[in-house]
C-alpha cells in the first residue's frame, strides 16, 4: 500500500484519457452497432486479402473490412451501410467475381442501423444493470463501503478498456462488448476474494491500523491473485494469435481486462475502502439478542 497514491495518480491519469478519447473520438462502432452489409465468399485458390482491399477500394468500397473466414479459401467482407443500398451483396460479388479466380457466394446478410442502434442500447442498458446489481450484491453481502469500491473497480475497467479502443480505433462490436460483461464478472470474483479476506482480518487482527490491516490483507491473497490471473492470460493470449480475426477483438478486450481488473482488484478498491475511512466499527459482528443479560450474575 506505499505505491497507493502512485497507482491513483496512474489510474485518474488513464481514466482523464479514456473519457475525453470517448467524449472527442468515440468508438469505431463495428457492423454489428454501425450497420452494413457481411458478404461471404469461398475461393478456389487462396487469394491474398490485400488484393480483395484495393479491388474494392477502387470501386467505392475503401472503407470494407476483409478477412478470412475458417480457411486461407474462405473471406468475409464487412461493408458499412451506404445509403440504404441493399444491393451491395451483388456488387461486391460482381467484383469480385471480375477478378481471375473463381468465387462462390455463400450468403450475404444485412444489418439495418436501427437494429445496431438498437444492440448498442441495450448493450450499455445491460452493463448498467450489471453493476448496480453488482452494488446491491456486495453491499448486503460486506458492507455499503465494499460495494462502492467494487463498483468504483468495475467501473475503472470498463471506462479503461473502452478507452483503449478507442484512443487505438480498434473496431467495436458484439464480441467485444461480450468481453466486456465477462470482464466485469473475472474483476468481481477478484474483488471478491479480496474483500473477504479485508473482513476477516477486521475481525480477527485487533492491533493493526486499517492502512496496515488492507496492507497485510493484500499480500496474503497477492500470490492467488497473480496465479489465477496468468493462467488465464496463457488462454487468452493462445485465443489471440491462434484463433482467428472473428474473435481477436474478444480476446484482446479480455486480454486488456484481466490485466486491468487485477491491478483495480488490488489498489483501486483498497483505495476506496480507505477513503472511505474503513474502520473495524464497520464490521463488527452484531451482538446476539439477550447478549447482555447473559452476561449479568
Amino acid at each position: 500500500m506505499k505505491f497507493r497514491k502512485i497507482a491513483a495518480i496512474i489510474s485518474v491519469t488513464f481514466l482523464i484519457v479514456s473519457i475525453l478519447s470517448l467524449s472527442f473520438r468515440g468508438l469505431n462502432l463495428g457492423l454489428d452497432f454501425s450497420g452494413g452489409t457481411l458478404v461471404e465468399v469461398t475461393y478456389d485458390k487462396p487469394v491474398s486479402l490485400e488484393f480483395i482491399r484495393d479491388n474494392l477500394s477502387e470501386n467505392g468500397y475503401a472503407d470494407s473490412q476483409v478477412v478470412n473466414f475458417g480457411t486461407n479459401l474462405d473471406v468475409l467482407i464487412k461493408v458499412a451501410d451506404i445509403d440504404g443500398n441493399s444491393s451491395i451483396g451483388e456488387d461486391i460479388y460482381n467484383i469480385l467475381n471480375s477478378s481471375e479466380s473463381n468465387i462462390d457466394l455463400k450468403r450475404v446478410e444485412f444489418v439495418g442501423p436501427q437494429v445496431g442502434e438498437e444492440l448498442r442500447d441495450q448493450g450499455g442498458l445491460g452493463m448498467l444493470v450489471a453493476l448496480f446489481m453488482i452494488l446491491l450484491y456486495v453491499a448486503f453481502r460486506f458492507q455499503y463501503k465494499f460495494g462502492l469500491g467494487a463498483v468504483a473497480a468495475l467501473g475503472h475497467d470498463v471506462i479503461i478498456i473502452l478507452g483503449c479502443f478507442s484512443v487505438f480505433a480498434w473496431d467495436f462490436d458484439l464480441t467485444v462488448l461480450a468481453a466486456l460483461l465477462a470482464v466485469i464478472g473475472y474483476s468481481l470474483n477478484d474483488t471478491i476474494v479480496v474483500s473477504d479476506r479485508i473482513r476477516e482480518n477486521f475481525r480477527t487482527e485487533r492491533v493493526l491500523e486499517p492502512l496496515d490491516m488492507i496492507d497485510l490483507s493484500l499480500n496474503q491473497t497477492l500470490s492467488r491473485t497473480i496465479i489465477t490471473s496468468l493462467t488465464t492470460l496463457l488462454v487468452l493470449f493462445a485465443l489471440f494469435f491462434f484463433g482467428g480475426e472473428l474473435i481477436k477483438g474478444f480476446s484482446l478486450a479480455l486480454i486488456l481486462g484481466v490485466l486491468v481488473g487485477t491491478y483495480s482488484s488490488i489498489y483501486v478498491v483498497a483505495n476506496m475502502l480507505l477513503s472511505l475511512n474503513l474502520t473495524q466499527e464497520d464490521l463488527a459482528l452484531p451482538e446476539p439478542e439477550g447478549a447482555d443479560f447473559d452476561d449479568m450474575p
